[in-house]
């Protein structure tokens, strides 16, 4: 599977990448050898990518990846986890944590963090869970609601922990492009992560992350290309961003999807194609929680869009004329 590179420090992902957040118990359970299976069957694919957070079932995502990796040599592939949510143990454990998206016991709470120690504290007690003597890629998680602080104090620690070789690559991972332009524009970081917002149904990277991420060669990771679900299987009931889609969204990835069947492809291998296409964007960063849901995407992945396609989703209006697709030169 090729290759790009991510920043000065030539940290290398591969065009796919896999997304460790299912393998925090996202919704529903899983068992441990499900989950070391996808991640064996990413391996089997040439996924060389993965990424993971202490958000992701309290701890629980970390723990299984690093699990699955450990044996392998540490040279061979890169490894992301994020900052910003300190887990702390809860005296008395009540109930489970889907109140934040993951069936895992509550045992620790999410304390927000993104002081220089709590940067430090968070990438140590990441490592103790992963087994790991390194993470490759650190991502300031969510500063949504904490822009001064990630601004003033995580970013510069990030930046030491960069400048004394304990990683390799630095950057923020959010669900907004706003923040993660001004990351772009004001400071030193190699890459950003942004999930949902360059989809074949939300463009909106396009009006400045993107292209501020290519002046200033910055490297996007995209995740979040089926839009949490409506592009994967579009129909009423499904989910987009997390809640019940709209129907007018709802009509517009049917709409893809009868396209994508005209010119003898499926949505989901389109949905992959769309963002590689942009020069800013280094990886398509997909989640998976099965050896199935892994051998689906990778053959998604390598499998052709025709060129007709994206001439007609232009032609409908469902792409704007900005957007770089498959096959064109993006200048």
């Amino acid at each position: 599977m090729a290759r790009r590179t991510l920043g000065p420090g030539g940290v290398e992902v591969t065009e796919l990448s896999f997304g460790a957040a299912g393998l925090g118990n996202l919704y529903a359970p899983i068992g441990d050898e499900e989950a070391a299976g996808a991640i064996d069957a990413a391996w089997d694919a040439g996924i060389r990518y993965f990424d993971t957070a202490p958000h992701y079932g309290i701890g629980l995502s970390e723990r299984r990846v690093g699990q699955a990796l450990r044996a392998r040599p540490r040279e061979t592939y890169t490894l992301s986890t994020k900052a910003g949510r300190l887990l702390e143990a809860v005296e008395r454990p009540e109930g489970d944590d889907l109140a934040h998206g993951f069936a895992v016991p509550a045992t620790h709470r999410r304390v927000w963090d993104f002081s220089a120690d709590g940067v430090r504290r968070s990438l140590e007690a990441s490592l103790t869970r992963l087994g790991l003597d390194r993470v490759d890629i650190v991502y300031l998680h969510d500063p949504d609601d904490h822009a001064e602080q990630a601004f003033r104090e995580g970013y510069p620690a990030l930046e030491r922990l960069r400048s004394e070789g304990v990683v390799g690559a630095i950057g923020a991972g959010m669900n907004q492009t706003r923040m993660l332009t001004r990351f772009v524009r004001d400071t030193d970081v190699d890459a950003v992560l942004c999930a949902g917002r360059y989809t074949l149904l939300d463009q909106s990277a396009l009006a400045g992350l993107l292209p501020a991420a290519r002046e200033r060669g910055k490297a996007v990771v995209i995740g979040g290309v089926f839009n949490s679900g409506l592009l994967a299987d579009p129909r009423p009931g499904a989910t987009y961003d997390y809640t019940t889609a709209p129907r007018a969204l709802v009509d517009r990835a049917l709409q893809f999807k009868a396209m994508a069947e005209r010119h003898g492809t499926t949505l989901r291998a389109a949905a992959l194609a769309f963002p590689l296409a942009h020069p800013a964007v280094a990886t398509v960063l997909v989640g998976a929680r099965s050896p199935h849901e892994v051998r689906d995407t990778a053959a998604q992945f390598v499998s052709a869009v025709p060129a007709g396609f994206w001439k007609e989703a232009r032609a409908e209006g469902l792409l704007p004329a900005g957007a770089p697709v498959p096959g064109e030169d993006p200048a």
